[in-house]
């Protein structure tokens, strides 16, 4: 996992950097939905990051607990109100245990792709899964791999290009891994991040969740249940524990 790449400069800037994501058209779907879901029971988001979830989930009445590798992130999240409902354990997502049970365990904004091996990513299901009470549910929002925009022969796609901020996403298909180059430019200087990621199918992570013990209960394009398509860019997974 890439731990080095959450440190002072990145969780200070993130929360503004993923500012749409705290856009209430965006945020308010994703938490009705684990609502939804998680009904009386208690709820743990791995990769908990700065509480952009966690947080409202809470005030929603629901306890809500976090795993998350970067000690900075939950810094960053220890400043905002109502982080004192939400218990934190600092670890690695595919292996970390917090004692107890749960009804849902939750995965949001591709933090599966930063488990940078397959064998991780198996890991991170079986943990779920072993953190699931019977009938439970294990969500991941993630991206659909971006393959069809390759042009022949090159291996970058542009994802994001405005006056403040240029994305572009660079595929190493023989090892299933891309790496997400930004440049956030402002008054002539430009911050720039690398990160990598590993990326699947949606078909592969139904097999990790079957080596876990879940089966897939819900799949969608996003959170607003609009229909998962070959033309969808992301998908909103769900998975139930069976035994």
């Amino acid at each position: 996992m890439a731990a080095g790449l959450w440190d002072d400069r990145i969780a200070a800037g993130y929360d503004d950097s993923c500012a749409e994501m705290n856009d209430p058209t965006v945020l308010e779907p994703t938490v009705d939905f684990l609502r939804d879901l998680v009904g009386d029971g208690r709820a743990i988001e791995f990769a908990v990051g700065t509480g952009r979830v966690a947080l409202p989930l809470s005030k929603r009445g629901v306890e809500v607990h976090g795993i998350e590798l970067s000690r900075q992130m939950v810094d960053q999240m220890l400043t905002k109100p109502g982080a004192d409902r939400v218990e934190v354990t600092i670890g690695d997502m595919a292996s970390t245990r917090v004692e107890g049970t749960f009804q849902l365990v939750y995965l949001v904004y591709n933090t599966i792709t930063n488990l940078l091996s397959q064998q991780e990513q198996v890991e991170c299901f079986r943990n779920a899964a072993a953190h699931l009470d019977p009938g439970g549910y294990f969500v991941i929002e993630v991206f659909v791999p971006a393959l069809r925009r390759l042009p022949p022969g090159e291996t970058c796609v542009p994802f994001d290009i405005t006056p403040e901020h240029i994305g572009i996403d660079e595929y190493d298909i023989a090892n299933q891994m891309l790496t997400s180059h930004h440049y956030w430019i402002s008054e002539g200087r430009a911050e720039t991040i690398d990160s990598p990621h590993r990326y699947a199918w949606p078909a592969e992570y139904d097999l990790m969740g079957r080596l876990a013990g879940l089966s897939l209960s819900q799949r969608w394009s996003n959170w607003h249940r609009e229909p998962f398509t070959s033309e969808s860019t992301s998908h909103v997974s769900v998975w139930k524990k069976t035994g």
